[in-house]
């Protein structure tokens, strides 16, 4: 046989072996039907424990600072006029519509549902459609508590049914919501004025401070309610999708997902469980934490880390959304990749796909040629290279940790000036479209 005769009976036998192989179906092995469960498993616990488990922070917005009764209102068992459901959707809540029967849904569309009352508010409560916040009931269906839930900062909706109402969008970071005009409603702030050292006046002014979708997530550590430059000290709630692959996941790098899962849910949503950082012990950088030990949390029972993979697991699915067709250029988005992969260098940090540095993923604040402030908060003294994928669903509020550039063309020409890019007008729009389009 020639050497051609043998290598078209060589390809031909394989062709033949790749057609048969393609028709016989693959029977997973116990091992990998085992890990296919386990990952639904932990997909679906994640998302009900994100989308709903309070990990017990009821005892503290309910049971201590009373919250419910603001929102309740006098004439429904609680103190003051209430918060209606208009009232909390200028806030920036933000209301389940898959939650709401079908016959209520038409009630609200015809205008038969009074949205001017707190009682409407309640009743969507128990009907578990307000994102983030569960009610407690009594059994005469008047509400004893209140706690809230990963989604409260970290999910939006789609305004499918009408503004502030629609189908979830987990992972979204909700720059509507306005944290500090929510807490500050609480009738009984004095624990948290005790734990800063302060009077309940001085806490309100504070709170009053951050606006519309801030957030901060050190005032219970350090103390340090504003910048010495007078302007409010709290950050951006940052998006939780698109973190599958990215290793630091705050602004700061604190640390990893789980990290922060533990930090937010014990120390921030005060639910009960187990947190520890013997970094947060230190007197002089985190005098609030050191002197209340928080940096050292042991609740019980614990209802936080039993939690934390799936959830962990939940969040590293959630993809970063795409841009929506038509809401940029396309042919400048091209020109914009060119020089993000290349002239301009944002790809050095900013690495594809995962738009932030595969490892260590933390620079300086004379790196990043921004003041040190925020970074000087954290243990690290850095900031994180932020990953970018995603960066169109949450340009309300600015750019950077804490909104100091109002567009993403401030940004651009941050950089151009810090880096002496020296793009050209042309340039920089491109920049801007492949950002929005990413």
């Amino acid at each position: 046989m020639s050497r051609a005769t043998l290598a078209a009976a060589l390809v031909g036998i394989s062709s033949v072996a790749l057609i048969g192989a393609s028709k016989v179906p693959t029977i997973p092995s116990p091992a990998d039907a085992t890990t296919a469960r386990y990952a639904q498993t932990m997909l679906a616990e994640g998302r009900q424990t994100f989308r709903f488990d309070t990990f017990g922070s009821e005892h503290f917005w309910g049971d201590t600072l009373q919250l419910h009764k603001a929102i309740a209102g006098a004439k429904n068992g609680g103190v003051g006029p209430g918060v209606s459901p208009k009232a909390a959707l200028s806030v920036g809540l933000k209301v389940d519509a898959d939650a709401l029967p079908a016959a209520l849904k038409a009630q609200i569309a015809a205008g038969k549902v009074n949205l001017d009352d707190p009682a409407t508010t309640i009743a969507l409560l128990k009907l578990n459609a307000v994102v983030g916040v569960k009610a407690f009931t009594n059994p005469d269906g008047s509400v004893k508590s209140m706690g809230i839930q990963c989604s409260f900062c970290h999910s939006t909706v789609d305004n499918s049914f009408a503004p502030g109402i629609g189908k979830r969008l987990d992972g979204w970071a909700n720059r509507d919501l306005n944290v500090g005009a929510i807490i500050a409603l609480a009738p009984n702030l004095q624990p948290v004025a005790d734990l800063l050292g302060t009077d309940v006046g001085t806490v309100k002014k504070v709170l009053a401070t951050w606006g519309p979708g801030r957030f901060d997530a050190e005032l219970f550590k350090d103390g340090k309610a504003m910048r010495p430059d007078g302007k409010q000290a709290g950050t951006l709630i940052p998006p939780a999708f698109g973190l599958a692959g990215v290793n630091l996941a705050t602004w700061t790098g604190f640390g990893s997902v789980p990290y922060w899962n533990a930090y937010v849910g014990v120390t921030e949503m005060h639910g009960s469980g187990t947190y520890y950082d013997a970094r947060l012990s230190d007197k002089t950088q985190y005098p609030v934490s050191a002197k209340s030990g928080e940096w050292n949390t042991r609740g019980t029972p614990d209802r936080t880390t039993p939690k934390l993979g799936a959830l962990q697991f939940y969040q590293l699915a959630i993809p970063a959304p795409k841009a929506v067709a038509g809401s940029y250029d396309r042919v400048a988005y091209t020109r914009g990749k060119a020089l993000f992969d290349g002239p301009a260098k944002c790809a050095t940090c900013h690495v594809p796909p995962l738009f932030t540095e595969p490892g260590q993923n933390l620079h300086t604040p004379a790196e990043m040629g921004v003041d040190a402030f925020q970074a000087d908060r954290s243990p690290t003294h850095m900031y994180r290279t932020a990953p970018l994928a995603g960066l169109w669903t949450h340009q309300t509020g600015g750019f950077y940790h804490d909104g100091r550039f109002a567009t993403l063309a401030d940004v651009v020409e941050h950089y151009d000036s810090h880096f002496a890019l020296k793009l050209s007008p042309r340039d920089k729009r491109d920049l801007v479209e492949y950002l929005k389009g990413i």
